[in-house]
C-alpha cells in the first residue's frame, strides 16, 4: 500500500453506510502526491460513492455516515474541526457531464475565486489566464471569454469545468467519468490532460473505460460491491491481477 512514503491521501478501514445499506466496506488506500489513480469496476459497485468521500459530498445525502478514517495529509477530514469548504477548495472535483454555468467563459472560471472575495480585476483576468492554459483551453477561448459557456462544444465545456476548478488552487483534483459524455476526439484531449495535470496535482479518476485507466493511470483499484478488491501499479493490475474477481473482470466476463 505504499505506507513507508508520505501519501497525499490514506484511507484506513473506511465504511459508508447509506441508512441500513452498507455501500463501502473496510475500504484501505492511498494516493501519492502528483500520481493518478483510476477507479475501475462494475456500475453501482461503490466507485463515485468513493469518490465523494474525499471532498464530503456525500454529507449533503441523508442518512449517509461514514466510519474509519479519510487523512489529508495526515488529517482526518471526517473529524469535527474540518471547514468543508475549504476542504472542497483543497479537493476540487469534476462530473461526469459538464455543468457550466450560465454565464460568459470568464465568468465560470473565476466564480470560485470571486466567491472567496477576490474583486481586483487584474487578479481575477490572471487566474482565468492561468486556469484556462492549464485545462488547455486558452488558445481556443482567448477572443470570446465575454460569450456564453454554452456556446462551447461538449470537450470544451469539460475542460472549461476543469479550469474552473483548477482556478481555486486545490492539491487534488476528483474526476468521475469526466470524458464518458464525449466524443473519442474530446476523450482524447482530456486524457493528454490528466497526463499534463499530473505534474502538479494528486488525481482520482472514476472510469468504465479500462483502456483509460491503462493509458493515464499509475495506479489503478478494482471496485466489487461495495469492496476494494485489488489495488496497485495500473501495469500489474491488467497484465497480473492477483485476484481472479479482478481478471475476470478486465479480461471482459463479467460487468
Amino acid at each position: 500500500m505504499g505506507g513507508d512514503r508520505m501519501n497525499k491521501l490514506e484511507v484506513q478501514r473506511l465504511d459508508l453506510f447509506y441508512g441500513e445499506t452498507q455501500a463501502l466496506k473496510k475500504i484501505n488506500f492511498s494516493l501519492g502526491r502528483k500520481e493518478v489513480s483510476a477507479l475501475i469496476g462494475p456500475s453501482g459497485c461503490g466507485k463515485s460513492t468513493f469518490l465523494r468521500v474525499f471532498n464530503r459530498m456525500n454529507d449533503l445525502i441523508p442518512q449517509c455516515r461514514v466510519q474509519g478514517e479519510v487523512l489529508l495529509e495526515g488529517i482526518n477530514i471526517y473529524t469535527g474541526g474540518i471547514d468543508v469548504t475549504e476542504l472542497r477548495t483543497r479537493v476540487g472535483m469534476v462530473f461526469q457531464k459538464p455543468n457550466p454555468f450560465n454565464m460568459s467563459i470568464f465568468d465560470n472560471v473565476v466564480y470560485g475565486k470571486r466567491m472567496q472575495g477576490l474583486r481586483d480585476k487584474g487578479r481575477l483576468a490572471e487566474a482565468a489566464e492561468v486556469s484556462l492554459k492549464k485545462a488547455a483551453l486558452w488558445e481556443e477561448v482567448k477572443d470570446r471569454l465575454k460569450k456564453p459557456a454554452q456556446s462551447l462544444s461538449g470537450g470544451q465545456q469539460q475542460r472549461l469545468c476543469i479550469a474552473r476548478t483548477l482556478a481555486m488552487e486545490p492539491e487534488i483534483v476528483l474526476m468521475d467519468e469526466p470524458t464518458s459524455a464525449l466524443d473519442p476526439l474530446a476523450s482524447g484531449r482530456i486524457e493528454e490532460l490528466i497526463g499534463e495535470l499530473k505534474q502538479e496535482y494528486s488525481i482520482i479518476l472514476v472510469t468504465h473505460a479500462m483502456h483509460q485507466a491503462a493509458r493515464v493511470s499509475d495506479r489503478t483499484a478494482f471496485f466489487l460491491l461495495g469492496e476494494l478488491i485489488e489495488y496497485g501499479s495500473t501495469k500489474a493490475l491488467f497484465t497480473n491481477p492477483q485476484d481472479t474477481r479482478t481478471e475476470a473482470y478486465i479480461s471482459g466476463r463479467f460487468g
